[in-house]
């Protein structure tokens, strides 16, 4: 979905007066568009009463929000310690070569450490991921 300023405006208009609202707004902006358009830092900056460093803060240090779109379908899987106990850094390999339709992105922790190594597609927690998990997930 393109940019559209009124769309984003509704989108994080119940959620500015949460705890928290830079992120939320972020996720929100994300979860919408498929990315954060830079013009929304201006637009959460002034309705979260914040600096615009501060949204960009926020923006740059959490690594599953992105500023640009992406036109594949995008696999993030876990690369924190206990995944990678089990084999994590080895399907991100293995991901890598063979998932070649996907964009594949390094996370720090799924919060599904007892069933990793974990991956996530969309909104799907996939435990126990092996190759043929993810590519029937795709």
């Amino acid at each position: 979905m393109t940019w559209n300023e009124q769309a984003a405006q509704a989108v994080i208009a119940p959620l500015v007066t949460e705890p928290g609202p830079v992120l939320i707004c972020l996720q929100a902006i994300q979860e919408h568009f498929g990315y954060v358009p830079r013009e929304s830092i201006t637009l959460i900056a002034r309705e979260t009463n914040v600096s615009r460093a501060d949204v960009y803060g926020v923006l740059t240090y959490y690594s599953d929000l992105r500023t640009d779109p992406i036109d594949r379908r995008t696999i993030q899987i876990c690369v924190a310690e206990a995944c990678q106990s089990v084999g994590a850094r080895e399907l991100w390999n293995e991901s890598e070569h063979q998932l070649t339709d996907a964009h594949i992105e390094k996370v720090f922790c799924l919060g599904n450490c007892a069933l990793g190594p974990a991956a996530m597609i969309g909104n799907d927690l996939i435990g126990r991921a092996n190759i043929e998990r993810l590519r029937a997930a795709l």
